[in-house]
């Protein structure tokens, strides 16, 4: 049974059908647990919310503004959100609030520190995207690499059937294989991606953010020397202090002309103004970005301004919602949830 969203902007009615089957825990005395999800809308349609439902009373809401949140918290025992900012606010809000349960790795939209003098644990879910990452990583990669779209509008305009020969070689496209792969931040994702751009026969070094380079299998080397060398620039790093802005217009103006950048990472890491003038003026090959400074991407984005499109392969944060990586998602919410406080 799919979690149902509550049609009310503020607030549930104890007899509202949507309150489905109640399970007692217990480390839960004389009280039914009530479980909140301030943004399930992030998580799609299509991906059940039954494991988490079986734990107790969930209660949807597709979206929340602040002060929707401050409201519909009110009676939570336990608190799941994807984007939604939980303030010190937000959590005095909720008097009967003993978990707060993060619907993907980063937690920089939780204040920790206050959730900790409260006592409230903090559980985030880590490793269930990768293969989803990995996965849309190469699907622009090769996109880019094979001139995918050129090829696909050639042959759907009409320009191939007109050619007259059996090809269309006009736009040429080259080999992973013999390529060198610059990875930016070399944790689990960026592992694996190193795994699949060895198959194509790519060589891989990369560049850790942390300063610690732990990863042995492969040569950590400084930004700009992976910046200058790499045929193919694939970021992989949280955003923190380190970094933020780490790809600006320097760090662009290293790369090959021939080269292409991949920001799977977060947005705010790349410039994205240096990175809509280094694609549009042949500074470098193209660009393929799942994450932006900004989300969803502003009309007025320096990026939806470039007048060589097909130098850019762009996905609306994406990369970690294949239905298989949600479903993960969903049961490590539910474990987490299952482990009391």
């Amino acid at each position: 049974m799919a979690c149902q969203f509550d049609s009310d902007p503020a607030h549930v009615e104890e007899d509202e059908p949507e309150v489905q089957e109640i399970i007692l825990f217990s480390f839960l005395t004389d009280m039914d647990m009530k479980i909140v999800f301030l943004d399930a809308a992030t998580m799609g349609s299509d991906v059940s919310f039954a494991p988490i439902e079986a734990l107790g009373q969930l209660v949807c809401y597709p979206t929340s503004t602040p002060q929707e949140a401050v409201e519909r918290v009110a009676d939570c025992d336990v608190l799941i959100i994807n984007k939604v900012s939980v303030t010190s606010g937000l959590i005095d809000s909720a008097p009967s609030l003993k978990l707060i349960c993060e619907a993907a790795t980063g937690v920089n939209n939780i204040d920790m520190d206050y959730a900790a003098s409260k006592g409230i644990p903090v559980r985030n879910v880590a490793g269930y995207s990768t293969d989803s990452v990995v996965q849309t990583t190469f699907m622009h990669i090769l996109n880019l690499a094979g001139k995918c779209a050129y090829f696909d509008s050639s042959v759907k305009s009409g320009k191939y059937s007109r050619g007259g020969i059996f090809t269309d070689v006009t736009v040429p496209y080259h080999e992973l294989s013999g390529k060198k792969m610059g990875i930016v931040g070399m944790g689990n994702i960026g592992s694996r991606v190193a795994k699949v751009a060895e198959a194509f026969g790519m060589e891989v070094s990369y560049f850790s953010t942390s300063g610690t380079s732990h990863c042995k299998e492969y040569p950590s080397i400084p930004l700009q020397r992976l910046m200058s060398e790499s045929d193919v620039v694939s970021i992989h790093a949280p955003y923190n202090d380190r970094t933020a802005g780490l790809i600006g217009k320097e760090e662009l103006g290293w790369m090959k002309s021939s080269a292409i950048i991949v920001n799977m990472g977060r947005g705010g890491i790349v410039d994205e103004s240096a990175l809509a003038e280094a694609v549009d003026g042949g500074r470098i090959a193209g660009a393929a970005l799942d994450v932006f400074s900004s989300e969803p991407l502003p009309e007025d984005s320096p990026l939806l301004a470039v007048s060589h499109k097909e130098r850019l392969s762009l996905s609306p944060h994406v990369a970690w919602a294949s239905v298989e990586a949600r479903e993960r998602l969903v049961a490590m919410i539910a474990d987490n949830i299952a482990k009391g406080w």
